[in-house]
């Protein structure tokens, strides 16, 4: 009985400390959308974006406005979005975005992240040719039909348009077509969950169990980062 107790315990925390982590994530994207282009969502795409995602994870809305109150003064200090790349164990390319008020520690950590996982962290665009930038938008699919609606983004730029296992419909787009998508889904009004600019591996790389663990393990310490806003790989 203890032991079923602790592993609920700890399967409770894992999921608020994953939800916290995913509240100070979108807190930046907002404090980053407002510092750009003002507290305006209607005059401000990123905001409207950013805001979009908070509610996604389902973040309270007075928290929303909380961030973008906070990002409007002028006491609330900038932050520089920074990409990092280096290879973990085995040769896995792993591509670190983050937003960070302090540059010179977030590079430390990522450092130190890699070097304890045996892996090195790379010069900047060493290997950005691996990853290929894509607009991912996630959409409820109550209402819609999948085929219709391809048909209808197709002129906008949907590459590829599908249902994922939560039964959520996912548009693809390139990089350069993501602000026309995102433009097109508001007017349609579709309820939008969330929507990324992501970097998909151009090919994978497949190893065995034990040593996909030990990626894995390298890629949640770095994503466990406060300054870390998303980590992408080339593991299959």
């Amino acid at each position: 009985m203890g032991r079923v107790f602790e592993k609920r315990k700890y399967k409770m925390f894992a999921r608020y400390d994953k939800m916290a982590k995913g509240f100070t994530r979108a807190g930046k994207e907002i404090a980053i959308a407002v510092k750009q282009g003002g507290p305006d969502p209607n005059m401000n795409p990123r905001l409207r974006m950013a805001m979009q995602n908070a509610k996604g994870i389902n973040m309270p809305k007075d928290r929303i406005e909380a961030a973008i109150k906070r990002a409007s003064s002028k006491e609330e200090k900038d932050f520089e979005e920074v990409v990092y790349e280096g290879y973990g164990p085995y040769g896995i390319a792993i591509l670190v975005e983050c937003a960070t008020d302090n540059p010179t520690r977030t590079v430390a950590n990522i450092r130190m992240y890699f070097n304890r996982g045996n892996g090195t962290l790379g010069k900047t665009g060493s290997l950005d040719f691996l990853f290929e930038r894509k607009g991912v938008f996630k959409i409820k699919s109550e209402g819609l039909n999948v085929e219709e609606l391809e048909l209808e983004l197709i002129d906008f730029g949907a590459q590829d348009v599908y249902l994922n296992d939560e039964n959520e419909i996912i548009v693809e787009t390139a990089f350069h077509d993501f602000g026309m998508m995102h433009k097109a889904l508001e007017e349609t009004k579709v309820n939008v969950i969330s929507s990324e600019n992501m970097r998909v591996p151009q090919n994978q790389t497949e190893l065995t169990e034990a040593q996909s663990e030990e990626i894995m393990t390298l890629v949640e310490k770095i994503e466990a980062d406060d300054d870390v806003q998303n980590v992408y790989h080339n593991l299959k």
